[in-house]
C-alpha cells in the first residue's frame, strides 16, 4: 500500500468478529459478511480488529488470522481493509503492523496502550511511533477513544507536531463526545490533507457540520444504506431530512441503551439484521439476552419503515 493515498471518505463499518458458539473463530463467515456489506448496506471499507471486532480479546495469532482473512477476501471488492494492530505492549503492536503490511492491508490503526497508560502526550506519540516503524509504508491512524481507554488527553495535543515523529500518519478516528477536541483536530488535520473519522454514530451528523471526512462505526454494518441516505441528503443539501434521519437512529440507540446497549447487544443485532451468524461475544462479555436483541431489531424496523 503507498502512502501516497487521497483522504478516507464515507461510511467504513467496524466490523464484528464471527465466532463459533464454542468461541473459536469462524472465519468462513468473512466472505459471505463482505457480500452483504456491499449489497445490502452500500459500505466498501472495513475496520477490522477494533473495538467493535474485539480486538483486545484476542491472542496476536487469532488477529493475524482476522486481519489475513479480510484481506484475503476482501481483494478486488473493498475500497479499504484498515487494520486495529494496538496492543498493551508495543512489541506485539510492531509484529501485527508488520503482518498487516504482508498480507495487503490498505492501513493500520492504534490505540493507545491502557493498561499501563502513556502519562502524556509525547509518551502516545513515540508509542505510535515505535509502531509504525514496522510498518512504514503502511498509513497509520491513530484510535482516539478515551471512554474505553482512560487515557483522556486532548487528541489534538496528540497530533502536534506528529508528522515530524511519524511520516505515515495520515490522521485518526475520533471516537468521543468533545467535539471542541474534534474540531481543532479537523482544523489541523485539514491542512495537511489528512483524514478524520468521527466514530460515535448516533452523533455523526454533527460531526459532519464541523468536516470530519468520513465515519467508522459499528452499526453501518447493518443500518448503513439509511445512514449514507443521510449523509447524501446532507450533501444535497436537505437538512431537514439528514436531522429526520439522525433523529431516528438516535431514537432507536437511546432506546437500545434502556436495554443496556453493549458489543454484546450489538453484535447479535447485526445476526438478526443480516442473517448471518457472528455467534457470541469473547468473555469477559456476555451473550446478549435474547428479548433484548428481539426488542431492539423489531423497535429499528418500526422506526426505519416510518414515514
Amino acid at each position: 500500500m503507498s502512502l501516497d493515498v487521497g483522504q478516507l471518505t464515507g461510511l467504513i463499518a467496524a466490523t464484528f468478529t464471527p465466532l463459533t458458539p464454542q468461541g473459536e473463530l469462524n472465519l468462513p463467515v468473512i466472505g459471505p459478511y463482505i457480500d452483504y456489506l456491499l449489497e445490502k448496506q452500500g459500505v466498501r471499507s472495513v475496520f477490522v480488529n477494533g473495538t467493535t471486532g474485539e480486538g483486545c480479546s484476542f491472542n496476536v495469532e487469532e488477529r493475524k488470522q482476522l486481519a489475513e482473512e479480510w484481506c484475503r477476501q476482501g481483494k478486488g471488492k473493498l475500497d479499504q481493509v484498515i487494520v486495529h494492530v494496538g496492543c498493551l505492549n508495543v512489541k506485539d503492536s510492531q509484529e501485527l503492523a508488520r503482518h498487516a503490511a504482508s498480507v495487503g492491508a490498505d492501513a493500520i490503526a492504534v490505540i493507545s496502550p491502557f493498561f499501563f497508560k502513556p502519562i502524556n502526550a509525547e509518551a502516545l506519540r513515540r508509542f505510535l511511533q515505535e509502531v509504525a516503524s514496522a510498518a512504514p509504508k503502511l498509513p497509520l491512524y491513530y484510535y482516539h477513544i478515551p471512554s474505553i481507554t482512560g487515557v483522556n488527553l486532548d487528541a489534538r495535543e496528540i497530533l502536534d507536531g506528529i508528522e515530524n515523529q511519524i511520516p505515515s500518519f495520515r490522521g485518526l478516528k475520533f471516537s468521543a463526545a468533545d467535539l471542541r477536541d474534534l474540531g481543532q483536530c479537523i482544523s489541523y488535520c485539514r491542512l495537511r490533507g489528512w483524514s478524520v473519522l468521527y466514530g460515535v454514530d448516533e452523533q455523526l451528523l454533527g460531526a459532519v457540520v464541523l468536516g470530519v471526512n468520513g465515519a467508522v462505526g459499528s452499526t453501518y454494518n447493518y443500518v448503513g444504506s439509511t445512514v449514507k441516505s443521510m449523509l447524501d441528503a446532507f450533501e444535497r443539501g436537505d437538512i431537514d431530512l439528514a436531522r429526520k434521519l439522525q433523529f431516528r437512529m438516535q431514537e432507536v440507540i437511546t432506546f437500545a441503551i434502556s436495554l443496556g446497549f453493549g458489543l454484546h447487544v450489538n453484535k447479535q443485532l447485526m445476526s438478526e439484521f443480516s442473517g448471518l451468524s457472528m455467534g457470541p461475544p469473547r468473555l469477559p462479555l456476555l451473550p446478549c439476552p435474547p428479548d433484548h436483541a428481539h426488542a431492539i431489531t423489531q423497535k429499528l424496523r418500526d422506526v426505519l419503515a416510518s414515514d
